[in-house]
């Protein structure tokens, strides 16, 4: 995980003062030694629905298979605002726009 482009990402994050909420079904432990100095900026979270919860952006950074067919009217419910993240382009543009999402990936 040191190495990882989630840590790359989250630390740039933490510099433009973002509150993390993140899931990840096998890394948890890790991420919480990786980031044990900018704990208080981020929220542990239970699962992918948890990590949703009132957020102004999902940003999608593992390829983990759960991921891959989320419950997209829920994941929409729970957040702010609707904007998603998919950098590993596991969604297609036009499903997670007809769902209401602004849809933002890498490469495409």
């Amino acid at each position: 995980m040191r190495e990882a482009p989630s840590t790359t990402i989250l630390n740039a994050l933490y510099q433009r003062s973002a509150i993390l909420r993140v899931y990840d079904p096998i890394a948890m432990e890790q991420a919480k030694k990786v980031f044990a100095q900018i704990e208080e900026k981020i929220i542990y979270c239970n699962d992918e629905y948890d990590a949703v919860n009132n957020v102004d952006v999902l940003a999608i950074i593992t390829e983990w298979n759960q991921f891959r067919n989320l419950d997209l009217d829920k994941i929409k419910e729970n957040m702010k605002e609707p904007y998603f993240f998919d950098l590993r382009n596991i969604y297609e543009r036009e499903l997670l726009e007809n769902k209401g999402f602004k849809y933002i990936t890498v490469g495409q």
